[in-house]
């Protein structure tokens, strides 16, 4: 059985999660009140998991996150309320070592999270079964690759596609930061994540990126240097493409592998629209997603790679897509970017 720990400032909030955890099956063995509590709980009781507020006295969610990852790493779930404020510290909770996120509905003092048990506990037993540490073994960085002597040459009008889960933000991060601008790449990103937080992702990659990053809107389009975040709760296709420059529309079809967006409409309507390189990235994340994506690229004659499993916080996604027989490369995380760009290097 799973064992949690539930760390919220609300006694109402920490009763309502532990309640919704223990009747999902997951032993809550502990709570606490504040960050400073939380660090002292895991080391006294050692849980599979932390569900970790945000905005907490005495220490934060982000400290404590830092802390523990420190200390005694522990999978982390953060629980935010649908805020800017609280987006944005979920992302630097992350960056600190934090798993995934999950949306408080309704505010920072939930209501309606009982309407969200079954999604709740799902997040929870994912995040418990991620590698914590898997990530202190991605180098991070957000300086573009060096270009060897003299200036590279570049295959014309090459489009990367992304595809990431649980654990996914930092590794996506990585890899757009040491991508270089001479590539001149169209960058398709769906991060599997609550759409209030896609915006704020899709500004945080234009800011530690070479790119111009923005979410994704219907009708969007994009030409090298540019890139776009599959919107939350919308699936992205590339519906037209022409001269380099690419078209999506978004729309809220039926979940796909029970998410939106998915990683396999955005593959699959890119390699059936882009008559011009290809290269796909699966990343880690929980389920199959991007499998059939994944194949698809293969077989429009794209370059695959996949993350390898001692870096990935969860390795479903990657090992699915790799029992295909269609990945070309399986790679660690800071090593993914070198690979992308030397996929699209014109012959000597």
């Amino acid at each position: 059985m799973t064992r949690a720990l539930v760390v919220d400032d609300s006694h109402f909030m920490r009763t309502v999660i532990s309640d919704i955890l223990d009747d999902g099956g997951i032993d809550v063995v502990d709570t606490a009140a504040n960050g400073t509590q939380a660090v002292r709980k895991v080391e006294d009781v050692d849980p599979d998991v932390v569900t970790m507020d945000v905005e907490m006295p005495e220490m934060n969610g982000i400290e404590a996150t830092e802390e523990i990852m420190a200390r005694h790493p522990t999978p982390i779930l953060m629980l935010s309320a649908l805020t800017t404020e609280d987006a944005d510290a979920t992302l630097e909770a992350m960056e600190k070592g934090a798993v995934d996120t999950f949306a408080k509905p309704g505010g920072t003092i939930s209501t309606e999270l009982s309407g969200h048990s079954e999604e709740l506990v799902t997040a929870v037993e994912d995040v418990a079964a991620a590698d914590p540490t898997a990530g202190h073994r991605v180098e991070q960085s957000t300086t573009a690759t060096p270009e060897p002597e003299g200036s590279a040459e570049y295959v014309d009008y090459p489009t990367l596609l992304i595809g990431a889960s649980t654990g996914g933000p930092n590794v996506v991060e990585s890899i757009l930061g040491a991508l270089p601008r001479a590539a001149d790449f169209r960058v398709l990103v769906v991060q599997h994540m609550p759409d209030q937080f896609t915006s704020r992702f899709a500004k945080r990659l234009d800011r530690s990126s070479e790119y111009d990053i923005a979410e994704a809107e219907d009708g969007s389009r994009i030409s090298g240097g540019e890139g776009l975040v599959a919107r939350g709760d919308y699936h992205m296709r590339v519906s037209g493409y022409s001269n380099g420059r690419l078209r999506v529309r978004l729309d809220k079809e039926e979940r796909k592998h029970s998410v939106r967006p998915a990683i396999d409409v955005t593959m699959e309507s890119a390699a059936d629209k882009i008559s011009d390189p290809l290269v796909a990235v699966v990343l880690t994340g929980m389920g199959t997603d991007g499998a059939s994506g994944i194949e698809a690229v293969k077989g429009a004659g794209g370059r695959t790679l996949a993350q390898d499993e001692a870096t990935s916080a969860v390795f479903g996604i990657p090992q699915r897509a790799i029992e295909t027989g269609c990945v070309d490369e399986v790679l660690a995380a800071d090593r993914l970017a070198e690979a992308i760009t030397d996929s699209i290097r014109r012959s000597s």
